[in-house]
Formats: C-alpha cells, sequence, structure tokens
C-alpha cells in the first residue's frame, strides 16, 4: 500500500483491517484538540542506576533509542482537550526499547496520574509495550507497584480513568495499571497478557489457540469493555468521558452528549423528547448530577407518573399476566437503553472469566443526566434467546453488574436496573463458578451503595436472580410485569406435586403488580398500552422522577434509605411476643 493513503487512513488496512503500531506523538495527536496539548514531564528520562550491561551497556540502548525515537523515555504524557473535554493522557511507544516500564516511564504515568488527579480530568492511558525493562532490575518491578498506586488515588477521588490496549501489551504493564483503569478498550486483534504466547508454550508445553490473547479473545473471556476500531475511536472516547467525567456529573451540558450521537453498532435512537430530563436549577446533595429543582416539561412527582395506589389498579387473571410478562415481543435491555436513553456505551466483562451475555449494561444518559444502566437481556426470537441464556445470568454476569456498580459509585452516578429474568442460570457450571456467592455479594453491596438507585421490574422478576439487580432505594414495575420469590411452575411443582397448577400457583403468590404495591414491594407501576408502544414514553419521566426524588439525599442517607425499605419486610409482615422489662417470658 502506498505510504500517503495508509497514514491517511491513521495505518490501518482498508482491505484486511490491520492495525500498524502509532507513536506515542501520533497517539497523543489523533486523541487531544488541536492547540490544546501541554507537555507533563518532558524532561524525565531513565538513567543506568545498576550499570547493566548485557550485550551491550545499557546506557548505550538509551542513546540509541533516544536517538531513533526523538523521545527521552517511552511515554509521552500531555494534557488537553478531548472533543471540549479535560483529559490528560499518557502513550506509550513501542519503538522505544519495546515500550518497557522501567523508572522512567513510571515516573511518567504517574506524573499524569498526580496531574489528573489536580485537575479532577479523565486520564487516558494508551499501552505499548513488552514488560518490564529488565536493564533497571528491582527499580522496574517496582514501578508496577507505584503507578497502581497512583490509579488507587484517582479511584479514590472518583476521577475517571480509561485504558486503551494496542498491540503488544504484554508483563508488567499488562499486570498494573492496563487493568485497573475503570474502562478497557482495545483495537482489533491487540495481544495483551501476562505472559506472552511464546514464553507460555515453551514453559507448559501447552497448543493454544490461534487466538489467544487476542482483543477478541480477552472480550470473550470478560476481561475487556470493548473492542473499538481506530476511525471510531476519538468519537466513542468522547461520548464516553462525557458521561464519566465531573462536568457530566455536575449537571453541566457537555457538549457531546447529545442524542444520537453515539457509538456506531451501540448508539441511541436518539428519540427521546427533549427536556424529559431533571434539568432544574438546585444542586444535587449526592454528586450523582441529578439536579434537585426542575421547572417545565418532565417536572412532574413521580407519584403523578406512576399508579402507587392499588385500589386504581385492576384486579387481573395472575397467570395471563405472567404470559404477558414473558411474552418474547417485550422490549428488552438494550430496546430501553435506545428508547428511553440516549448515548449508551455498553461496558463488558466481569474482569474474571467471562461476558454474561444475559447481563447487559454501561453509561448512558436519562435526559441529559449521565447514569449507569445495568439490565437482564433476554431477545426477541429462538437465536437470540439462546444466546442470550433466556435472560439467565451466569455468575459471571452478576459479577459484570457489580463491577459497573463498583464504577457508578466511584464516580458518583445513579444506577439503574432493569429487571427481567425467570431468574439465576441452574447449571452445573453456574454451581461451580459460585452463583450463590456472586448473587450475596450483589445483595450486599447493593446494600451499601452510596448513589441513588432505580429499579424497574420491565418483565420478569425471577427469584434472586432478579433481587441480585434490584436492591433499590425506588423500585418500580410495569404494569404486565411480575415478581416472586419462585416461578409458578415450580411452586406448582413443589406444593401442588402438579406443574399444571400453575395458574392456581400464580394467584396465590400474589405476583402481579398491583398486588406488589400492595405488599410495598413495588412504589409504583408504570402503565402499559397493548401493543407497548407508549410504554418507553412513560418510562422515561418515571426514572426521572425517581432520581429527582433521591437528589436531596447524600450518601449516607440513600445508604439508610435503602436499608430502611428493605428492613421493613418482615418487620411489618409478622407478629412479635414484645417483652415487658421485668416480665417472664
Amino acid at each position: 500500500m502506498f505510504g500517503p493513503r495508509w497514514w491517511r487512513d491513521a495505518g490501518v488496512c482498508p482491505e484486511c483491517g490491520h492495525h500498524d503500531r502509532l507513536t506515542a506523538a501520533q497517539r497523543v495527536d489523533s486523541l487531544l484538540d488541536p492547540g490544546s496539548v501541554e507537555s507533563i514531564g518532558a524532561q524525565v528520562g531513565a538513567v543506568d542506576v545498576l550499570s547493566f550491561v548485557d550485550r551491550e551497556p545499557y546506557s548505550v540502548r538509551l542513546d540509541r533509542a533516544r536517538a531513533a525515537t526523538g523521545m527521552r523515555e517511552a511515554v509521552l504524557a500531555a494534557a488537553g482537550r478531548l472533543d471540549g473535554i479535560p483529559v490528560v493522557v499518557a502513550a506509550m511507544d513501542f519503538r522505544f526499547l519495546g515500550g518497557s516500564l522501567g523508572a522512567g516511564a513510571g515516573e511518567l504515568i504517574t506524573l499524569a496520574a498526580e496531574r489528573a488527579l489536580v485537575e479532577r480530568a479523565p486520564l487516558v492511558l494508551v499501552t505499548a509495550s513488552g514488560g518490564a525493562r529488565m536493564q533497571e532490575g528491582a527499580i522496574s518491578l517496582m514501578q508496577m507497584a507505584k503507578t497502581s498506586a497512583a490509579l488507587a488515588a484517582l479511584d479514590e477521588a472518583g476521577v475517571p480513568t480509561v485504558c486503551l490496549v494496542t498491540d503488544p501489551t504484554y508483563g508488567g504493564v499488562a499486570a498494573s495499571f492496563a487493568t485497573l483503569c475503570d474502562v478497557v478498550v482495545a483495537e482489533p486483534r491487540a495481544r495483551f497478557g501476562f505472559a506472552g504466547r511464546r514464553v507460555v508454550e515453551q514453559t507448559i508445553g501447552q497448543e493454544l489457540p490461534d487466538d489467544f490473547q487476542t482483543a477478541e479473545f480477552l472480550l470473550a473471556h470478560g476481561l475487556l469493555d470493548r473492542i473499538v476500531p481506530r476511525d471510531r475511536l476519538r468519537a466513542e472516547l468522547a461520548v464516553l468521558l462525557s458521561a464519566m467525567g465531573p462536568e457530566a456529573r455536575a449537571g453541566r451540558p457537555s457538549g457531546t452528549g447529545s442524542a444520537g450521537n453515539g457509538p456506531a453498532g451501540n448508539g441511541p435512537a436518539g428519540n427521546g423528547p427533549a427536556g424529559n430530563g431533571p434539568a432544574g436549577n438546585g444542586s444535587a446533595g449526592n454528586g450523582s448530577g441529578v439536579r434537585n429543582g426542575s421547572s417545565g416539561a418532565g417536572a412532574e412527582r413521580l407519584s403523578e407518573l406512576v399508579i402507587g395506589d392499588p385500589g386504581r389498579l385492576p384486579e387481573r387473571d395472575a397467570h395471563e399476566v405472567v404470559r404477558l410478562a414473558r411474552a418474547v415481543g417485550r422490549p428488552t435491555t438494550l430496546d430501553y437503553a435506545r428508547t428511553v436513553f440516549t448515548d449508551f456505551v455498553e461496558l463488558h466483562g466481569d474482569r474474571m472469566s467471562a461476558d454474561c451475555p444475559a447481563i447487559v449494561g454501561g453509561v448512558a444518559r436519562l435526559g441529559g443526566v449521565p447514569v449507569v444502566l445495568i439490565g437482564h437481556q433476554k431477545g426477541h426470537d429462538a437465536r437470540e434467546l439462546a444466546k442470550r441464556s433466556f435472560g439467565m445470568p451466569s455468575p459471571a454476569g452478576y459479577r459484570k453488574a457489580a463491577r459497573l456498580m463498583r464504577l457508578a459509585a466511584k464516580l458518583g452516578l445513579p444506577v439503574v436496573t432493569l429487571v427481567d429474568t425467570p431468574g439465576a442460570h441452574p447449571g452445573a457450571e453456574a454451581e461451580e463458578q459460585g452463583q450463590a456467592h456472586a448473587i450475596a455479594e450483589n445483595l450486599r453491596l447493593m446494600s451499601s451503595l452510596p448513589v441513588p438507585v432505580v429499579t424497574v421490574v420491565t418483565g420478569e422478576g425471577g427469584s434472586g436472580g432478579a433481587l441480585a439487580l434490584a436492591v433499590a432505594n425506588r423500585v418500580l414495575s410495569l404494569a404486565d410485569g411480575v415478581y416472586s420469590v419462585i416461578s409458578p411452575e415450580g411452586c406448582a411443582a413443589i406444593l401442588w406435586h402438579d406443574r399444571s397448577a400453575a395458574p392456581l400457583a400464580s394467584a396465590a403468590l400474589r405476583l402481579t403488580a398491583r398486588d406488589l404495591v400492595a405488599l410495598g414491594v413495588v412504589d409504583g407501576v408504570v402503565p402499559e398500552n397493548a401493543d407497548r408502544t407508549t410504554v418507553s414514553d412513560g418510562l422515561r419521566p418515571a426514572l426521572s422522577a425517581a432520581l429527582r426524588e433521591l437528589a436531596h439525599l447524600g450518601p449516607d442517607e440513600l445508604v439508610a434509605d435503602r436499608r430502611a425499605r428493605f428492613r421493613a419486610f418482615g418487620r411489618d409482615h409478622t407478629s412479635e411476643l414484645r417483652l415487658v422489662e421485668g416480665a417472664t417470658p
């Protein structure tokens, strides 16, 4: 391919999609707005502390790398703006001693993180490295801890971090700051791992799959959030950072979060009416970016938008409602991500072993307010239902949800969960992977989240698999939603010894929206029409109103409110023998 065309396409082959390596300077120029770049640590460079000599002195290698690249170290750090958003970028350059991590590179990564901390600006890291720099011995090893501590400080301060993994990224870089970022994206076919393929094969003699350690392999195993081609990277980062950054959380317009500009293949339809979100002039009490006051369209109280009086809801055949809740035509979480929310960017993986397709989640906007959206995902046909495990999550699904909730807590973003599942996956593999533990951990985590949490039962609310996404400050249900400790069929099989008694079990379980309001399990019901064409129009303002109700509560108050809600179940539904002091029981 001719050179000019190659670089016009940013080093990407238009025929096969191969992504060639870019220099650190090219990375910074491609990400930051022209005229906004301010260098960080330009004079930082490694020294030969150990007087190390292998086939030639380390000092000679350093001099040669500096002459060849025009850089003092393997990292180029800069502050600037990405589509108008203040950011700090640190990009690694593989040409400089294989992008190895030594004292100089570690110092530049740390300086970039410290600058991001001072400015409360998102940190974007671009990795390309063979691993630790052997010529610096234990000093090189210490950079893993040093850079990890710098990212921990950003976590504590709620500063967003994003890593772009490029080919190759291995060793000490992969095992430190590259994997510690809130969001980890990779270019197509980028190789990423701790021990390289050749090392693994030579050490244990194991034959590895062709795609081993590629971005695609890692995405399937839950270790990456997204794979983003280079020509879409800047636009996608802009959408992501506009929802994650401090300006968005303060409720100020970001300029990049308008409807319809989401990343290709993941973006929203942008058909939500303007002004539905909370946009008032009050200040948020919990740092979530949700405003207290509001005026104009979308300022209704939650009680005006949902039905909270069971007497206003019709009595219905419970088993018929179960049938409607399970209907294949019901909108899924991804459908609502397009019609109720805007700028949804899906994030993948539990960062441990897998990416469960039965739970989806990511960052989005609700009426302009950034939120973390998480929900069960079913499908509209047999193929998609099978792919999504019929909406029954594995432990990896619940761990993915937990990871996103922790991200929301760090960034101060409200959490919105959409529940539609028959229950957690009951297979042997799920049990081996700790299904009960994963659900229990979510229940504990959600009870302590310092941000507003709103749940909507959009279809089936099946047992603990549903509750694991539903420990919320406000719980709503669509009119055709159901929520129960067990499926009617399971209840009938156990108590009636006859699955055909499921209609009787449906009625006895009191699982309809009307029953749930009467029991206090849900706060209100969002009406549905027969063909479900207007449900999004009702759900959008109801969610916004629920978040507005919680906006005045601080983090401790949100936790107390949520715990008090669930503490009441049992206390308000049992008889109790109350002992008088001095009395004999």
